[in-house]
């Protein structure tokens, strides 16, 4: 079974992580498919930044998100998007404003919590 999951990356006391398509077995750190995206939770608010048109091929071909992603995704709106793509709303449209809502947040670029 095919997995999306987050991959931890960065120093020690400063996690980011990469968003991974990853076979269930592997190790969290270990082999991979393809890295669809990028998660830093560091920023205020949370980097998040991700290939939507993969993340739909990938959840159309079977595989499942971590709970921890699943909870990203419906927190960034990715879940509801797929959703109407898959009820024969065309991509491009979605994937357009997607792209908007990505643009429109403003994110600090400082991870320090002062």
């Amino acid at each position: 079974m095919v997995k999306i999951r987050l991959r931890r990356t960065g120093l020690k006391n400063q996690p980011s992580y990469r968003i991974v398509v990853a076979d269930k077995e592997a190790p969290r750190d270990g082999r991979f498919l393809e890295i669809i995206g990028f998660y830093n939770p560091r920023t205020e608010p949370f980097t998040f930044d991700v290939k939507e048109d993969r993340v739909y091929h990938w959840l159309s071909q079977g595989a499942q998100p971590s709970e921890s992603l699943a909870q990203l995704f419906k927190t960034v709106g990715l879940t509801d998007r797929y959703e109407r793509v898959k009820k024969g709303e065309s991509a491009e449209t979605v994937l357009a404003e997607a792209k908007k809502y990505y643009e429109d947040r403003k994110v600090k670029q400082q991870t320090r919590k002062d």
